[in-house]
């Protein structure tokens, strides 16, 4: 009878393996396909964040020699944020503000204080090579 009890018990564990095992399976299928569109809905958000930065970065880079001094400081302001928020984007942005500061000191402003912009170009460019 011993027997018996021992041999239904034994049954009745496979059984319940079996069950846990079909019930693990079914439940990774299932979470297949969710996990799937997660990660295409991860990956389209990055794209259009990364094509938003490019739009801001290329608005920015051509409004650099804006003729109004607002808008100029804004484009800084705009291409040292980004420069922050992207390290990957930190150089080419360091290299655009440096050509750009040459370009302008080029003009010359003689024995006179640098223009607001040139300051705030110089103020981007010391925070990039992290000098005071």
């Amino acid at each position: 009878m011993e027997t018996l009890v021992d041999l239904s018990e034994i049954l009745r564990n496979l059984a319940l393996a079996a069950a846990a095992a079909v019930g693990a399976w079914l439940a990774w299928k299932k979470l297949g396909p969710e996990t799937t569109q997660a990660g295409s809905v991860a990956f389209q958000a990055t794209l259009a964040r990364r094509a938003h930065v490019m739009e801001l970065f290329n608005r920015a880079a051509g409004q650099l020699g804006d003729g109004k001094l607002e808008v100029r400081l804004a484009a800084i302001y705009i291409l040292r944020e980004i420069g922050r928020d992207f390290p990957d984007l930190a150089e080419p942005i360091f290299e655009l503000l440096q050509n750009h500061l040459e370009a302008r000191e080029a003009d010359g402003y003689g024995e006179n204080e640098p223009p607001t912009d040139v300051r705030a170009i110089l103020d981007a460019l010391l925070l990039k090579t992290g000098e005071p």
